[in-house]
């Protein structure tokens, strides 16, 4: 075990490292991509003298990208960006083996989550790396001055690249930063694969529900939305499709799923999952209508997306009935079942996305972080896309990871598609 002093890390115990371990060498198998990074990155030293501050999902996947961060020469400091998704046994492995400073204790609360940024924050940091950008917003209005030694930054996922816009848009954001979230190897694939199976995984250890013949309602139809309605249906389930979009509810339609108000849909629910990223989207209406037993769970990366405090309002009694399952007796004696706080259930209740597909969504952070790293001097603050040779490189390490190979071009063909003389 690495020598550290306890001032370099908050962990909930640091005598769960030897778990840890055993349980990050297990996804290290699972990922083929980010472990030939890792290896260029300890010939390469892209990241020399440079520190790191990351706030992500504490799991034995994120610890396998701090771990090649590392071997690209960059200080680390890393906080969980949500209060229940931490494996308290990889936390513990990351400071006690690796010797990486890490903040994050599962179940901590909201005090301790932000001391926990400060800590992140108090390496004085050169690249961001974040997952809901919260570390970017309190750079922003608790620690300014730090500012102008942020070369740039990353964010991971769909709600923090909703909030960078708006920091953008209101003229606030003053980093240049890339939007993983955005690349077509992560949404595609992490969100739609990885939230489609974990936030089943996590219904499942959470209750122990049988899918099969439950009519089960998905609230956005964005990728995350179409990963778990296809995975719903796939083990069974009648699925119903909620939208505010017209193009994705239309979509979801002729996906097979049947589509309409969540107002008229809680009637018929056995559960109902969110995956939008806004606010209520279940809300005090929604709850009066529920059937007795409905379970309501969110996969966004907010608890903002069910109104607890409504539920609060309405519920005579609640009480914890399993681990992350509190049920709430509203007045005429319904019940309503809350998982994991309302907080993202693949992580509160289960592991999260499985290696395979975040070795895709990981590679693009490990890449984009040596790509900020190298252009920040001529990127202006905004938010950016992955750059097109970033994401066609991890699709290519991927497919060879899985002995797949694909056609090429010809030249001839090439220059057909170059062309613009030749018609019928």
């Amino acid at each position: 075990m690495v020598d550290v002093s306890a001032e370099t890390y908050d962990v909930k115990d640091v005598a769960l490292a030897e778990a840890g371990l055993g349980r990050i060498h297990w996804a290290d198998t699972q990922m083929p991509v980010l472990r030939s990074i890792r290896e260029r990155f300890g010939h390469e030293q892209p990241l020399a003298r440079l520190r790191i501050g990351a706030c992500l999902h504490v799991t034995t996947e994120t610890a396998n990208l701090m771990i090649a961060l590392k071997a690209a020469g960059a200080s680390i400091a890393l906080c969980a960006s949500n209060p229940l998704s931490t494996q308290d046994d990889v936390a513990a492995a990351l400071a006690g083996e690796f010797g990486i400073p890490t903040f994050a204790m599962k179940g901590e609360d909201e005090a301790t989550y932000y001391r926990h940024i400060e800590a992140v924050l108090a390496s004085r940091p050169n690249i961001t790396m974040d997952d809901g950008c919260d570390l970017v917003n309190v750079l922003h209005t608790r620690h300014a001055d730090q500012l102008a030694e942020v070369r740039g930054g990353t964010e991971e996922t769909t709600t923090g690249v909703i909030r960078l816009r708006a920091m953008a848009r209101d003229g606030q954001l003053r980093i240049p930063v890339v939007a993983v979230n955005e690349a077509l190897t992560k949404h595609m694939f992490d969100n739609r694969y990885g939230t489609g199976q974990s936030t089943l995984d996590g219904l499942i250890r959470a209750t122990n529900l049988l899918i099969a013949g439950r009519t089960f309602v998905v609230c956005g139809y964005g990728w995350c939305g179409r990963g778990l309605a296809s995975r719903a249906h796939g083990m069974g389930a009648h699925v119903i499709v909620t939208e505010v979009d017209p193009t994705r509810a239309l979509e979801a339609l002729m996906d097979g799923y049947r589509v309409m108000p969540l107002a008229q849909a809680v009637e018929q629910a056995d559960v109902i999952i969110t995956v939008t990223g806004d606010l209520n989207v279940v809300d005090a209406q929604h709850f009066r209508r529920m059937k007795d037993g409905c379970i309501v769970a969110n996969s966004g990366h907010f608890n903002d997306e069910i109104n607890i405090p409504a539920l609060l309002d309405l519920a005579r009694t609640h009480r914890q009935v399993r681990p992350f399952v509190e049920e709430y007796e509203l007045g005429d004696g319904r019940r309503v079942y809350l998982l994991a706080d309302g907080r993202l259930l693949n992580l509160a209740s289960a592991e999260g996305h499985p290696a395979a597909v975040m070795d895709m969504s990981f590679a693009n952070q490990a890449l984009a972080a040596v790509y900020i790293a190298q252009n920040a001097d001529r990127l202006a603050p905004g938010v950016y896309d992955v750059p097109e040779e970033i994401d066609k490189e991890v699709a290519r390490l991927k497919l060879a990871s899985l002995g797949v190979q694909i056609d090429q071009l010809t030249e001839e063909q090439r220059r057909y598609l170059a062309s613009w003389d030749t018609g019928t």
